[in-house]
């Protein structure tokens, strides 16, 4: 299966953040090219932004690489040393441990699209720049508390009930 057909790849929308911070990445969609093809060392994803969605909350990675390349349309890099805009074929690495959180927003009136190729480490830690919270990872599983290892609270994580 050399070729993938990218209509039969499901589209996964939605997030494992706690609360109402899933609410974030409304409009982003992904598919898991990667496992499609059954690869199993490194994922890759092709994302899928709506105008004025963003892909993710502003994180990075302890024991992962991401590497990530536009596809279509244009859309802005937020990190730690401003605001980039991409292009198609525009790229940027990130590389594991470098504490330089990033995310992607359409601020643009169409779709846009970007690969993200990153390592598959059977666990990780991530940590978000905007917001007190730690993601731990271990076998598919999602844990998030706050950066010192202490529980969200329900104002942190936007849930009123």
């Amino acid at each position: 299966m050399p070729k993938l057909d990218l209509s039969k790849i499901p589209v996964k929308t939605g997030s494992s953040y706690p609360g109402k911070l899933a609410e974030s990445v409304a409009g982003r969609s992904s598919q898991r090219l990667g496992d499609a093809a059954g690869l199993s060392q490194y994922g890759v994803n092709l994302v899928h932004l709506e105008p004025g969605a963003m892909s993710s909350l502003r994180h990075y990675h302890m024991e992962q690489d991401e590497f990530v390349m536009v596809t279509a349309g244009t859309c802005v890099l937020v990190d730690d040393h401003g605001e980039h805009e991409m292009n198609p074929g525009d790229c940027a690495a990130f590389p594991k441990g470098d504490a330089n959180g990033h995310h992607f927003i359409n601020r643009s009136e169409a779709m846009a699209t970007f690969l993200v190729i990153g390592t598959r480490t059977e666990t990780e830690t991530g940590y978000y720049s905007d917001v007190d919270m730690r993601v731990t990872s271990a076998g598919g599983t999602f844990s998030y508390t706050r950066k010192d290892g202490s529980p969200l609270t329900a104002e942190q994580i936007g849930d009123d009930t």
